[in-house]
């Protein structure tokens, strides 16, 4: 069969243990992201089945009602609002889902944390330029840095990311403050946290907000204007989670406003990041290019649920499908 798996930046998948389980088969990588649909669709319209790391490449209606070819995507990890099941299914394309583990992003949420704090990613850059100890040349942002030890670590949403990041800022010496559903509350009260009283306290309080929520119609743009503006000066906002998360403006204008004093981020509306970003333009912005999941180990265990759940799928075995009715539209051979 034909295989297309898209937007592998580094040409990494090639060289994966689990890329052998697609012996046989003829694979295309595809190493560059492209957007327009008319060359979305003169590359994939050859393809039986779509590999997609993560929410990379967007599927829509439009461009999947000119696949006919198409018979599956095999989705690394959960399926976000990056793919229209609705189309797919009504097209006879089926979906299959893999998973994924919190340790990744997770760490490298505190490595963020733990960098931007630091201010080590300035000092190390200048110092290659032969400035020692020196954050920035321009005075305002040439700051020290600070420990987390006795500071107070919020986070919203207490989910197995959350939890993880819990447990690092309490072996830290940090106050963890969380907030989220009642039911996300009160397993961190079990676990010997504390619920913030308000989602306004959450942001009045805390020196470092991590957000550690699920993308969904109903969170989307959550973080507002006004809970950025009751953050301290010297706060820290770090995403690593979805950048739509905020509302669209609100953090790169607080940034500016001074509320909070600093972010740390690993997502952002439009990926890749343009150069031109005002957030890259911000020396109190520490910017990585989601980095959450683009880890070996995280790749190993993603794709090798991806191509098992493919090879699956065209023996007739697999058991992943997240659109099963899509049987009832599959278009002929």
């Amino acid at each position: 069969m034909k295989i297309a798996i898209l937007d592998d930046y580094q040409d990494a998948v090639r060289e994966l243990d689990c890329f052998e389980l697609l012996d046989g088969h003829d694979v295309k990588v595809f190493n560059h992201s492209t957007r327009g649909l008319g060359q979305m669709v003169a590359r994939l319209a050859p393809f039986d089945a779509i590999v997609l790391i993560r929410e990379r490449t967007a599927l829509n209606r439009a461009l999947l009602s000119k696949l006919p070819n198409l018979k599956l995507i095999s989705q690394t990890g959960k399926v976000s609002g990056h793919i229209d099941v609705a189309a797919a299914t009504e097209l006879g394309i089926a979906i299959a889902e893999g998973v994924g583990s919190p340790t990744a992003p997770a760490e490298l949420t505190w490595a963020l944390i733990m960098a931007a704090q630091r201010k080590i990613v300035p000092y190390a850059t200048n110092l290659k330029s032969g400035t020692w100890q020196t954050v920035s040349t321009n005075q305002p942002f040439n700051t020290l840095g600070t420990v987390l030890k006795g500071r107070t670590l919020a986070i919203w949403s207490y989910g197995k990311i959350g939890k993880l990041v819990a447990g690092y800022g309490k072996a830290f010496g940090m106050d963890v403050l969380v907030w989220g559903s009642e039911a996300s509350r009160a397993a961190a009260v079990a676990d010997g946290y504390q619920a913030a009283a308000s989602r306004e306290a959450l942001f009045e309080q805390a020196d470092v907000l991590t957000l550690h929520l699920r993308l969904a119609d109903a969170t989307r743009g959550i973080v507002t204007a006004a809970d950025l503006e009751r953050m301290k000066p010297t706060a820290l906002f770090v995403n690593t989670s979805r950048a739509e998360l905020v509302a669209e403006g609100a953090l790169e204008a607080a940034l500016r406003a001074g509320r909070p004093g600093g972010a740390a981020l690993d997502v952002f509306e439009n990926e890749p990041l343009p150069a031109d970003s005002v957030l890259l333009k911000m020396p109190h912005v520490l910017a990585t290019p989601h980095l959450g999941y683009v880890e070996k180990d995280s790749y190993e265990l993603y794709f090798t649920h991806a191509f098992r759940n493919l090879v699956d799928f065209f023996n007739g075995e697999c058991k992943t499908i997240l659109n099963p009715d899509y049987r009832q539209h599959v278009r002929d051979s």
